[in-house]
């Protein structure tokens, strides 16, 4: 999304289906659904939607169904309220930032306490040679 129009439409996209999708959608399957990110392809004729939803996998599942169920009703929304010749389809996709990020600061909590177990284990040693192994020159 190179072209500063696009990005324009997308975040015009992201607030329409957000509205929309807290209003308008009554499916009792929907959770605590949050639009994240829209991107559009160059000509503007698809739109990928990513989402995230708050709880356990079973309201991942059921918001999935119902952003399924109601994307025709997304669709109809965003064309009307943009008046594009040409609505984009949509496309829903569930954010997984959360849970690589969770994954990441679990991956470096191990990290550090490797290094403070390695630290732990270094204390009282000594080294093998002399303290300073490199030759002085002799004054």
């Amino acid at each position: 999304m190179s072209n500063p129009r696009n990005a324009k439409l997308a975040d015009q996209i992201r607030t329409i289906l957000a509205t929309t999708i807290d209003r308008r959608l009554k499916d009792p399957r929907k959770g605590f659904i949050t639009i994240t990110n829209v991107r559009l392809t160059g000509d503007n004729r698809e739109a990928t939607a990513f989402y995230t939803v708050l709880g356990d996998e079973a309201a991942r599942t059921g918001s999935a169904a119902a952003l399924e169920s109601a994307k025709g009703m997304l669709r109809t929304a965003v064309g009307q309220q943009l008046g594009l010749r040409h609505t984009p389809s949509l496309q829903f996709v569930l954010d997984a930032t959360d849970e690589e990020a969770r994954h990441i600061a679990d991956l470096l909590a191990q990290a550090q306490a490797s290094d403070e177990a390695t630290a732990a284990l270094r204390e009282g040693q000594q080294f093998a040679g002399e303290a300073d192994p490199y030759k002085k020159p002799l004054e």
